[in-house]
């Protein structure tokens, strides 16, 4: 298991966020939260990773989370997640506009799958597994 991943989870422990858009509270749980629900809705292991990891720029800058979370995991998870990371947010900051450039496209299904994901993992009372669980969940065997 990478220890990098590990610390940029548990960086994300006591991360708080906006009780109104986040009522589960802080951003691990969050993330946890997501990476559930990817889990459960695909064998894709990549959009699990995106899932599991989209947010883990909330430790450094929030306004910027997705780029910062993006540079971080540079050469740790594998292009198409580290470019998930990087453009989650895109369908909340222009809607119209990523529809519109990513038409038709396997990355348009992506991120709406973890825009739907992310909307969907912010249950005050959710069960989620462990750092250590969702990682062996992620790494394990098909």
């Amino acid at each position: 298991m990478n220890d990098d991943l590990v610390s940029l989870l548990s960086d994300l422990n006591g991360v708080r966020q906006s009780p109104r858009w986040h009522p589960e509270g802080d951003a691990l749980f969050h993330s946890l939260q997501v990476f559930e629900l990817a889990r459960r809705a695909t064998k894709d292991r990549i959009l699990w990773a995106a899932a599991l990891f989209h947010d883990v720029g909330k430790a450094v800058d929030g306004p910027l989370h997705d780029e910062v979370g993006a540079d971080l995991l540079e050469g740790l998870l594998p292009d198409r997640a580290v470019w998930l990371v990087r453009h989650h947010l895109d369908l909340l900051k222009d809607p119209r506009g990523t529809r519109w450039r990513f038409r038709g496209t396997s990355e348009l299904r992506d991120l709406e799958q973890l825009r739907r994901w992310d909307l969907g993992g912010r249950k005050p009372n959710a069960r989620v597994v462990s750092i250590d669980g969702a990682l062996a969940e992620l790494w394990g065997a098909p």
